[in-house]
């Protein structure tokens, strides 16, 4: 299939010389059958197969473009993944789709107008998530591409996604109760995000009342939007076969698009043949915000938030954030900004004058008196991280033991969940084993 399409040689005409796109794609969505589908529709149901060989064969009828020995792979027929067998070099075209194929949440607006979206879209801006509007327009395009069926030109590709996630969004309090605060706070602002997507979508007026009725479906949609979709210049957009890369903490390839809107993924680095070819989704030192926005737990992912959540003001105050304070997985070692935070918080609880002055250091860059203040107090910040690193582990223990009393064929989330524990409780061990020798 792949000596079919050798992107290298023909993307400089195959952009510029592109038939007309519903044309082709309303042949494409006529010549293969579905057997997936139900009523005429994409069966959502969680345990429904991907249909993505059809989604190739049509990817490539409507102007998608491959390197030389793109594959997509999968062990299990669900998870896939991309990989190349042929050596990729750095700066090298990877995949080309063409603009008339990429769902835009500008295109979406401007499609239906503003009346069509005013009702619905005025409930996230009191819910104060007007910052989701682009997202929520392109949920509200997979939502109406649903509701055509066969008919719709992007239906193949539909038919081709997961049904199935472990996202936040797909969570339950059940499973927010077994993890650690950060991690489930994460996870609760997805379901919230995509509950309050559900409320919205019974104000559309395009909507037939049985798509606006089906919680299924409507966290479905949620969940291919979140997902598939990258952010670009304020706007939100899928290209279909460009979302079917994986995350990679030292990524393979990049995601960009040029001025036409057409969408280019580019090779990285130099990458041998028989290797994986993947994207960052995401900050690669914490594993917590891809897991409740993706469902996926990052193992190679070589630090993770420190926990220490009741610190937040102090974190704030001194210009950090979450991607700041890291417990380091295989070494044990604690980022120099957790030191900074749990050290602020112990001299405003004892001395505010202290407190005080050592904010300045802090934020001022003056690392010589920062560090004469790390060197004085160590002993009460050591102190202070192992009772939060032994506190936290025992928590641990515990929301790890309410997972696994869990019944899986009821609550399949249960072993994403165990995972991400295990990752925390390895990092912490390992912070754990250090400061007990200090």
């Amino acid at each position: 299939m792949n000596s079919k399409y050798p992107l290298i040689r023909i993307l400089p005409v195959a952009l510029i010389a592109l038939t007309t796109f519903l044309s082709v794609l309303s042949y494409s969505a006529n010549a293969f059958s579905f057997p997936n589908a139900q009523a005429g529709r994409v069966n959502v149901d969680e345990m429904a197969e991907r249909d993505v060989f059809t989604m190739e064969e049509w990817a490539y009828s409507c102007g998608v473009q491959v390197v030389d020995g793109f594959e997509l792979t999968s062990e299990d027929g669900y998870d896939y993944s991309v990989r190349t067998n042929s050596d990729v070099p750095a700066g090298s075209p990877v995949v080309a789709v063409p603009s008339q194929m990429i769902l835009s949440s500008l295109q979406a607006w401007q499609d239906l107008g503003d009346n069509a979206l005013l009702q619905a879209e005025q409930q996230l801006i009191e819910a104060k998530l007007d910052h989701t509007l682009p997202l929520f327009r392109l949920f509200v395009k997979i939502l109406i591409e649903y509701e055509k069926g066969p008919e719709s030109p992007w239906f193949p590709w539909l038919n081709s996604l997961p049904r199935f996630y472990n996202t936040g969004a797909s969570m339950t309090y059940a499973c927010f109760d077994c993890l650690p605060p950060y991690a489930a706070g994460l996870a609760m602002q997805e379901r919230v995000q995509s509950v309050n997507f559900q409320k919205a979508a019974t104000f559309l007026p395009m909507m037939s009342e049985d798509t606006t009725t089906d919680r299924d479906l409507l966290k479905w949609a949620y969940n291919v939007a979140v997902t598939r979709s990258v952010e670009w210049n304020g706007e939100r957009l899928i290209a279909p076969m460009a979302d079917m890369f994986n995350h990679g903490t030292n990524p393979e390839a990049y995601v960009t698009y040029d001025k036409d809107m057409n969408c280019m993924v580019y090779a990285a680095k130099d990458t041998l043949a028989g290797s994986p070819l993947r994207i960052s989704l995401g900050d690669p030192t914490n594993p917590s915000p891809l897991f409740a926005t993706y469902g996926f737990l990052d193992e190679t992912c070589p630090a993770s938030f420190c926990k220490l959540m009741h610190m937040q003001d102090e974190m704030k105050e001194l210009g950090y954030d979450f991607s700041n304070l890291l417990f380091y997985k295989d070494t044990g070692e604690i980022s120099m900004e957790t030191y900074d935070v749990v050290l602020y918080s112990i001299l405003l609880k004892n001395d505010p004058s202290l407190a005080q002055e050592f904010y300045q250091a802090v934020t001022t860059g003056d690392e010589a008196t920062k560090n004469q203040f790390h060197e004085q107090y160590f002993s009460y910040t050591k102190e202070e991280l192992q009772k939060h690193v032994d506190d936290t582990l025992r928590k641990l223990e515990g929301w790890s033991s309410k997972a696994q009393s869990y019944d899986p064929t009821t609550h399949p989330r249960v072993p994403v969940i165990l995972g991400h524990n295990a990752f925390v409780k390895q990092t912490f061990m390992k912070v754990k084993q250090n400061l007990d020798n200090m």
